[in-house]
């Protein structure tokens, strides 16, 4: 994959009065907002069909729809308005549409004004609106709606794409206006995501649309078209015996109880599934259990999986604590974070990310003071957030330990009570615990042991607002205690807390942040307290989420029914939700969160087919 395919975004901004008619897609910039709603519902609602098909659909059916190009997002709202109106309960529908210049976020409040009685909808559609960050955005439109935002270039996003498509909204610019999206590849792509009965609707009745379609294996036919226009263009893929899909659910074990159990049982448990989650200390006692924890990333310029995931893991974990509408009074405040470089190198870093585009101002601004603020960060309780997670009725939390398992169908495990138990499947959340199991021996993780100091505020310190980072960390007061932090010790594994490193927080506080080590006390800063625990990072320092590997002599294949979320380091709170929801995804068989470039990154077989490549021998 070239790094052309996630180049940065151009937005795009719809420059009109309060009062005047409404920019969109469509071959005439301008028409009434009546006329907008009548003509989406007219090409794509009826042109693919959807009243009769979601009337058709059974519960625990799933429908899927994509467009290449989200615009304003009024088809996509039509159709999850008609999808609730007439699909029975029970039934989701996933919307996954392509956009290569999102509107700013000010204008698309603006249009959106235009559709009050959409407004259900439109809500949080705008408090999840994300920036222009190239790759994928998963917004929760509804409890049954979820929209997958693909920014990005049309042809490119598709490419990476693997979701399986029932009705197609081909929307965009006419072919004379942006010749580069309508193409064969494009076409291509479209009929490889297609069912046998995938249907699609467009506009645009042009020639050179009708052949390209026909040509990627699309039956097409010209219609009659909306107001003015006098034809588009309907059709299916293959032959029209569509038939509507089921989405999967069962029991799943999980054990652990920290961030990445909690998260990965509320996915589950979100899609339908019935979620027994297993720790023997209870929730958040390991490395999630913290006083306050960080919400942040390292921004950089360099479209690499590794920083693709940083940016995309940290936008999808600010939705999820919006959603849920964490942290509350007491729990943190999500006001931004500042970061400080803390030589050349790191400036340098920061620098070059402004400078790419990739992360826009919205996200990423410089500071007077040399500092660059991340906007939408901040701090929170993680122990708070695990049991805001695990709030849930199809959640059951057990005090005891997984001592071992069978994989297969179902997965059989035995705890360390006596009990043995079945589910449809396992995930293991245990972080570098997991390499006691058999068959994971092999798992390539670092345990980095950190003490963190709480520090009692002093009335200077009680009015800071903001966490900030440097070499470590430090938070404003959390029950009046601030924590500094975090030492990062590869070689040791002492439990047990130590004076001299709480010395090595407080000495890293006053090299890098003066002004607050001498507000919080300086040489008489009061330690009240402090907390070991032992990070768990992969050596490629991205986490290990999809199903367990195995070797089996030559052949590599999955453990049937048993799944890894291990290795998320110092970034648990911002990295487990987008793995949670990609793990639920693929276990439910839905649309996924993340392209097939970034699955594959966070892979667990990645180590083993590293391994065979570098053993294989070289070619004279």
């Amino acid at each position: 994959m070239s790094n052309g395919d996630f180049e940065p975004l151009q937005p795009a901004r719809l420059d009109w009065q309060a009062d005047t008619p409404v920019a969109t897609d469509f071959d005439d910039p301008y028409f009434s907002r009546q006329d907008g709603v009548a003509e989406s519902d007219y090409v794509f609602l009826k042109g693919n069909r959807l009243d009769q098909r979601f009337r058709a659909l059974l519960p625990g059916q799933h429908f899927v729809i994509g467009e290449t190009g989200f615009g304003t997002g009024l088809n996509m709202l039509l159709a999850a308005r008609l999808f609730l109106r007439l699909a029975p309960e029970d039934t989701l529908l996933d919307l996954l549409s392509v956009e290569k210049h999102p509107l700013h976020a000010e204008d698309l409040a603006r249009a959106l004004a235009h559709w009050p009685d959409l407004a259900d909808l439109t809500a949080p559609l705008q408090r999840q609106y994300p920036p222009p960050c190239p790759g994928y955005h998963r917004l929760q439109l509804h409890p049954r709606v979820r929209l997958t935002l693909m920014y990005g270039e049309a042809t490119a996003q598709w490419r990476h794409c693997h979701s399986e498509v029932d009705a197609w909204f081909l929307d965009g610019f006419a072919p004379s206006r942006n010749p580069d999206m309508w193409q064969p590849e494009l076409f291509r792509q479209l009929a490889r995501l297609s069912r046998p009965g995938t249907t699609f609707a467009t506009f645009t009745a042009a020639g050179e649309v009708r052949r390209g379609l026909q040509e990627a294996g699309f039956q097409v036919r010209r219609i009659d078209g909306f107001g003015h226009k006098r034809h588009m263009a309907v059709g299916e893929f293959g032959d029209d015996n569509w038939t509507a899909r089921h989405w999967q659910r069962g029991h799943a074990l999980i054990a652990g109880a920290g961030l990445a159990g909690a998260s990965s049982a509320r996915a589950l448990a979100e899609r339908g599934w019935r979620v027994t989650v297993l720790d023997p200390a209870g929730i958040a006692q390991g490395a999630s259990g913290n006083l306050a924890g960080v919400v942040y990333s390292t921004p950089s310029g360099h479209p690499t999986p590794q920083n693709r995931f940083y940016q995309m893991s940290y936008v999808h974990a600010l939705r999820w604590l919006n959603r849920f509408e964490f942290p509350g009074p007491e729990q943190g405040r999500l006001n931004g974070v500042v970061q400080y470089p803390v030589d050349q190198r790191q400036k340098d870093k920061l620098d070059r990310a402004l400078e790419s585009g990739a992360w826009p101002d919205t996200l990423l601004m410089p500071r007077d003071d040399g500092g660059m603020l991340l906007a939408g960060g901040g701090y929170l309780r993680p122990g708070a957030w695990c049991e805001t997670l695990l709030a849930h009725p199809a959640i059951t939390v057990r005090r005891d330990k997984v001592t071992g398992y069978v994989a297969g169908d179902p997965v059989r495990v035995s705890l360390q009570g006596g009990d043995e138990l079945e589910a449809d499947t396992l995930i293991l959340a245990t972080a570098a615990q997991a390499r006691r199991f058999d068959d994971l021996h092999w798992l390539p993780l670092k345990i980095i042991r950190g003490q963190v100091s709480y520090c009692r505020a002093t009335e200077a310190s009680a009015n800071w607002q903001q966490a900030r980072c440097h070499g470590g960390y430090l938070t404003p007061a959390v029950d009046g205690l601030h924590c500094v932090g975090a030492t990062f010790d590869l070689h040791d594994d002492n439990p047990r807390p130590s004076d001299h490193h709480d010395q090595m927080n407080l000495l890293q506080l006053k090299q890098y942040l003066p002004e607050a080590w001498r507000e919080l006390g300086g040489k008489h800063i009061e330690v009240v307290d402090r907390r070991v625990a032992f990070r768990c990072q992969s050596n490629d320092f991205l986490p290990l989420c999809g199903p367990q590997p195995r070797e089996l002599g030559p052949i590599l294949d999955q453990a049937p029914g048993v799944w890894l979320n291990l290795a998320h380091g110092s970034r648990g709170i911002t990295g487990t939700p987008l793995c949670a929801d990609l793990l639920a995804d693929r276990l439910s068989d839905l649309p996924l969160p993340v392209d097939d470039t970034l699955e594959e990154a966070l892979a667990p077989v990645r180590f083993l087919l590293r391994q065979r490549r570098k053993k294989r021998p070289r070619r004279t």
